[in-house]
């Protein structure tokens, strides 16, 4: 009796079995030979493939435009680095290609049915703790990033920033490096650029005052002057007009200041105040040495 309730339980079984395949193999038949769901799948992987060849197209206009915006500024400098405009370059085109994959991953994964919400909210949580790990980093590299862009200062310039003022040696994404006229060299973090004096844009006025005591005639004195400045412009590689000789700066009981002002190439200021010193001691030294031999010669 027990043998055979279980012969019978095992026909029973298999009948199941049996059954349950067919039903199997008919759904999938009738999946696979579904009209609507090949056309949806159709659909969706066109969508996939115009996603995809949109992405390419993009990311290679925005390279494009990338390469003549940095070819532009570079031709703008004379003396630039072109590592700086390649380093841009490649950072601009990497958040670019990351952005564009990312977005469309996510297009991709939407078209397959894949809910979205999740891993987006997912990857704004990792983004912000990443985002407040690195801040200072972070703010280093966006801050080098502009400085570099819009081309505010470049290798070879004189800068000031705070209280740092030097020739700029190396700019980085992160750092920037100054070497000031006595040797010391300044790394400073990009981040903590907030405000810069470029020396290097344009022409700079070298000013000169000097001082004649008062029994000195100011005729004298400023026709003196000028013929120095006419001599030093003649005989200077660095200026190519006269420096002008405007008069009275200020006034004492014992002296006056007569004020000496030129024009001159960025980064010579120093180099110009000094040849206006140089050659006004000159003339002077040689006026009086004139006074000397006519005084001499009228005792004589």
């Amino acid at each position: 009796m027990s043998m055979m309730m279980f012969a019978e339980t095992e026909d029973l079984g298999a009948k199941e079995t049996v059954e349950a395949a067919k039903t199997w193999s008919q759904n999938m038949w009738d999946r696979l030979t579904d009209p609507g769901m090949w056309e949806t799948i159709l659909f969706s992987g066109l969508r996939i493939i115009v996603i995809f060849l949109l992405t390419r197209l993009f990311v290679k206009i925005i390279f494009k435009l990338i390469d003549r915006s940095l070819e532009r500024r570079e031709n703008n400098r004379l003396s630039v680095n072109p590592r700086r405009f390649v380093t841009v370059g490649e950072l601009l085109k990497n958040v670019v290609s990351i952005a564009s994959n990312f977005i469309m991953l996510m297009l991709v994964l939407g078209e397959i049915g894949v809910k979205l919400g999740p891993l987006l909210a997912g990857a704004g949580v990792l983004g912000l703790a990443i985002g407040f790990g690195a801040q200072s980093l972070v703010k280093d590299v966006i801050t080098g990033f502009f400085v570099i862009l819009e081309d505010q200062f470049a290798v070879g310039d004189v800068i000031q920033t705070g209280t740092f003022k030097g020739t700029v040696q190396m700019i980085g994404l992160r750092s920037t490096r100054l070497v000031s006229w006595t040797g010391e060299v300044h790394i400073i973090p990009n981040g903590s650029i907030t405000t810069v004096t470029n020396y290097s844009l344009n022409n700079a006025l070298a000013v000169v005052d000097l001082p004649f005591a008062s029994a000195k005639k100011l005729e004298e004195a400023i026709d003196l002057l000028r013929e120095a400045m006419i001599q030093l412009q003649k005989s200077s590689g660095t200026i190519n007009e006269v420096p002008h000789v405007l008069g009275i700066q200020s006034l004492s009981s014992s002296e006056f200041v007569v004020r000496i002002t030129a024009d001159c190439p960025p980064g010579t200021k120093a180099e110009v105040e000094r040849e206006i010193q140089t050659y006004a001691k000159q003339a002077l030294e040689e006026e009086e040495q004139r006074q000397l031999q006519q005084k001499s010669g009228s005792e004589g």
